[in-house]
């Protein structure tokens, strides 16, 4: 039997603060298999973006274990096993959108003609082959999210993480730029884990659903998705999208219930 890309088992997370301990996770059990895409929902609160966060190494568990590749966290981090968009699209404005997408290869060490052709690539993965050499205050808020997710891509991890990346943005842009990401995926074949808060979102995009309940952050369900692969927006108005939208739904408040 394969090794999932990202196993997690028995996770739990305390945070010490100065009111006392706060169990963020607990006995988190996860397998997510490559090529999946993984959408984590649930309430404020419940710990989604925080086992985001575990799997990047930017938290450590206080107890279980977490590999990442066959590696731990911190080990996966250093081999640049993913890449990382946050729900902000924290690009520096004094840069280009090529030069922020080349900084972390840059800080890599990668030469300045492999920076090119990778940005270029990206660039083009993202759709946003001639807005290169505009700056982030030039651009709309759903083309930043697309800059960042093209520097996460550069260095072409194997693992995308995201955490509610399209959050902030108009229902209209948001649709959009699903229907892009689930291009990017089909055409890539990265692993992705993606936070939201979205249940539209979540049921449209993932090949599993993960719900949690409310603190402390455990795992309510894990739905397959029974959609297939090809998905144009419409898909929403079917019986099946319709279904599982509803079975999401109920997962949500049970896990709130238990």
């Amino acid at each position: 039997m394969k090794t999932p890309v990202i196993n997690a088992k028995g996770v739990c997370l305390t945070f010490e603060t100065n009111d006392g301990p706060v169990q963020a996770l607990k006995d988190v059990d996860l397998g997510i298999e490559r090529g999946e895409f993984v959408s984590f929902i649930g309430p404020s609160g419940c710990g989604k973006t925080t086992f985001l966060r575990c799997i990047a190494g930017l938290e450590v568990p206080t107890g279980g274990t977490l590999t990442v590749n066959g590696l731990t966290p911190d080990e996966a981090r250093k081999a640049r096993s993913y890449g990382y968009v946050f729900q902000a699209a924290g690009l520096y404005p004094w840069r280009t959108i090529a030069g922020n997408i080349k900084l972390p290869l840059e800080i890599m060490g990668y030469s300045k003609a492999d920076q090119e052709k990778r940005v270029e690539k990206v660039l083009g993965l993202v759709e946003l082959d001639s807005f290169g050499k505009k700056f982030p205050w030039q651009l709309s808020g759903g083309m930043q999210q697309r800059a960042s997710i093209a520097r996460a891509l550069a260095f072409d991890a194997d693992i995308l993480l995201m955490d509610e990346p399209f959050g902030a943005l108009d229902e209209i842009v948001r649709d959009h730029l699903n229907e892009q990401l689930l291009a990017l995926w089909a055409r890539t074949q990265k692993t992705i884990g993606f936070v939201t808060h979205s249940i539209p979102e979540a049921v449209y995009l993932s090949t599993k659903i993960v719900v949690m309940s409310p603190r402390p952050g455990r795992i309510a369900e894990v739905i397959e998705s029974t959609l297939p692969r090809e998905r144009p927006l419409d898909i929403r108005e079917s019986p099946e999208f319709i279904a599982l939208a509803h079975r999401v739904r109920e997962g949500l408040r049970e896990g709130h219930d238990a």
